[in-house]
């Protein structure tokens, strides 16, 4: 089956490759090769500073490895970029120079500056610039999001054991970011945050390692977010409350129920009803690369934009403000 392409494009057949395969970009490598196998695509090669790692993936996934992503520079049409986070704006500038579409994991950059070189560049080309923000992709947000209305007071926990990797930058730029991004997304992207109020303190690392943030909206909507890399278990739960509603939304589990109150009910307690929505159980990195796929070859606007991914970077940015003002008080 043959991808019906843009018609204003001169892509004939996207030629895709992955920058940075170690624990995430494996991943995006291994779903590449899948799609590649639909004849949607083709997988170019795989890029990783370490040459036995890149050539260990390229043998999984049927293609060629590189050791400087300089090398794709010309041999590509679209490439993932997973690596450390201070490495985004250099090399995602150098692709978007030469036209190449861009997927970026999350956090799109290390500063705001470097986040709008990334945006102007990708302007200036006119390649696609998109922010893997990948738990907008998970079945349980995709089935949860028709039902979100005016959400007015989050309660959200994304814990988990300390891990090997992502250890250049702290929680909050690590995992707390998921979720700096979804409530934006959720109460509305043109309501402005007004107030912040953080604590986080190193535990295991030299970075914060457990963070917790109270996020105030101008409109009056509330979310008090707890992120850790040192727990014993692992939990991605977020509970919101809207008007008449009350939301789960497990992103480990994929699951997502809206308990709400029916309209006639004659008592509240016969009216309350419980609706576990139904799950598209597939797999979200594949379902994030697929519209970065689509993306290109519609010639649409992607689904997560590079001024997405620098709302989230400056929400946390913010809190980390925060966190930095708390520990001076700490001496930690």
């Amino acid at each position: 089956m043959e991808t019906i392409q843009n018609p204003k494009s001169k892509i004939q057949n996207l030629k895709t490759a992955v920058v940075g395969v170690g624990s995430l970009g494996q991943h995006h490598a291994r779903n590449y090769a899948k799609i590649a196998l639909e004849n949607k695509i083709e997988l170019i090669g795989v890029c990783d500073s370490s040459q036995e790692n890149a050539e260990q993936i390229a043998v999984k996934n049927n293609c060629e490895f590189f050791t400087d992503w300089r090398e794709l520079l010309d041999k590509v049409d679209a490439v993932s970029i997973v690596t450390p986070t201070e490495t985004h704006c250099e090399i995602a500038c150098a692709f978007l120079e030469k036209g190449v579409n861009v997927l970026v994991e999350k956090p799109i950059a290390k500063t705001l500056a470097e986040a709008d070189k990334m945006i102007e560049t990708a302007e200036e080309s006119g390649a696609k610039l998109m922010v893997g923000h990948l738990e907008r992709f998970n079945p349980a947000m995709v089935a949860l999001r028709p039902f979100v209305t005016k959400p007015l007071y989050f309660e959200i926990h994304r814990v988990s054991p300390f891990p090997n990797r992502s250890l250049d930058v702290d929680v909050v730029l690590d995992v707390m970011i998921h979720d700096l991004d979804a409530i934006q997304w959720l109460v509305g992207n043109s309501v402005k945050v007004s107030e912040i109020h953080a604590v986080g303190i190193p535990v295991i690392s030299d970075k914060v390692d457990a963070a917790n943030a109270r996020i105030e909206f101008e409109n009056g909507a509330v979310a008090n977010i707890t992120a850790s890399r040192i727990g014993t278990e692992k939990i991605r739960k977020t509970r919101f409350y809207q008007t008449n509603s009350y939301v789960v939304l497990d992103y480990a589990t994929k699951f997502a129920s809206v308990t709400s109150l029916a309209p006639n009910a004659i008592h509240p307690l016969l009216g309350i009803s419980v609706n576990r929505l139904e799950i598209n159980d597939v797999e979200p990195l594949r379902a994030e690369i697929e519209a970065f796929i689509d993306c290109i070859v519609q010639d649409k606007t992607p689904p997560i934009t590079a001024a997405d991914g620098r709302r989230a970077l400056n929400l946390a940015l913010g809190v980390l403000d925060k966190i930095k003002a708390h520990r001076s008080r700490l001496d930690v």
